[in-house]
């Protein structure tokens, strides 16, 4: 029977064979960039069949996202940059160094004293990496130096905004910059929803409509380019201090929001089953009055099995 240092080997020669002259002329064709987009969409399936504790389904997801580690790191050797074994290499060293309490000397009896000894592990290692200049690419400007020596540098602004929003707050928390208790988030979300109010008041008659079914043909509606920004601006805002109750509580919002999707989905399709089972073709054709009724139905249905 293969062991698993064999298995893992197979995986690395498979990759190997498919981007070789002969082999698959569409994995050849590919590149860093046009990669990227599976990678989040494996990462995305594989968070799915998590929140549905698939369990079958499972070891499949996780060997995609591999899949991606592999491709990655073949084209890269190709090109001389590095390969799988410094991958690992680099795994290995981070976990061992990051982990002093198994490894080494140091003492953490609780998961708290682990997570204290970590984040002071990676402030160490992101002051040596901003040391060496390779924090950022325009080094030689105020602006670069600032960036490089941040307590929020390495934090990645293409991922998730909410996961970014988490972990932006989580790292200016460290050096006590923080709401001193969950009180005050609330009494901050309370002030955002005063100003976007304020806010609403400028838009004339009724208010902002969304664009969908309640305005139909009618298109865009003409708000002020000025007047959308300081939406967004206070939205966004809204939406930040969300993020915050919810590491007060310590949660994921990107998961939170996720199982709220999948909840929407769930119903909202429910709803639809069952008007097609009365001959309505479309939530469209149907009053919002009976919509409404549905999704509480659909509520109730839920609850109870």
């Amino acid at each position: 029977m293969a062991t698993t240092g064999e298995r893992f080997e197979l995986a690395v020669e498979i990759m190997k064979r498919l981007r070789a002259p002969a082999g698959c002329p569409w994995d050849r064709e590919q590149t860093f960039d046009s990669i990227k987009p599976y990678t989040l969409e494996e990462t995305y399936e594989l968070l799915e069949a998590i929140d549905n504790r698939d369990w079958e389904e499972l070891p499949g997801e996780l060997g995609d996202l591999l899949l991606q580690v592999l491709f990655y790191a073949e084209m890269a050797r190709e090109q001389g940059r590095f390969s799988i074994d410094d991958v690992l290499d680099r795994l290995s060293g981070k976990l061992v160094d990051r982990h002093p309490h198994v490894f080494g000397q140091v003492k953490a009896d609780t998961s708290a004293d682990v997570k204290r000894n970590w984040e002071a592990l990676k402030l160490e290692e992101r002051k040596k990496r901003a040391a060496q200049g390779a924090a950022v690419e325009d080094r030689g400007t105020e602006t670069g130096r600032a960036a490089s020596t941040s307590i929020l540098s390495g934090i990645s602004s293409a991922m998730p905004s909410l996961l970014e929003a988490h972990k932006l707050s989580s790292r200016a928390a460290q050096v006590g910059f923080d709401w001193p208790d969950i009180a005050s988030l609330f009494e901050k979300l309370a002030e955002e929803t005063r100003e976007l109010k304020q806010h609403l008041k400028r838009f004339p008659l009724h208010g902002p409509r969304p664009e969908g079914r309640g305005i139909a043909g009618s298109g865009r509606q003409n708000i002020p380019e000025d007047l959308r920004e300081r939406w967004e601006e206070e939205v966004g805002d809204l939406l930040f201090v969300l993020v915050n109750i919810a590491r007060y509580l310590s949660l994921d919002p990107e998961s939170a929001l996720r199982k709220s999707n999948q909840k929407f989905r769930r119903r909202f399709q429910w709803m639809e089953q069952r008007l097609h089972e009365d001959g309505v073709a479309s939530p469209e054709n149907s009053s919002m009055e009976q919509l409404e009724s549905l999704w509480q139905e659909a509520k109730r249905t839920e609850k109870q099995s």
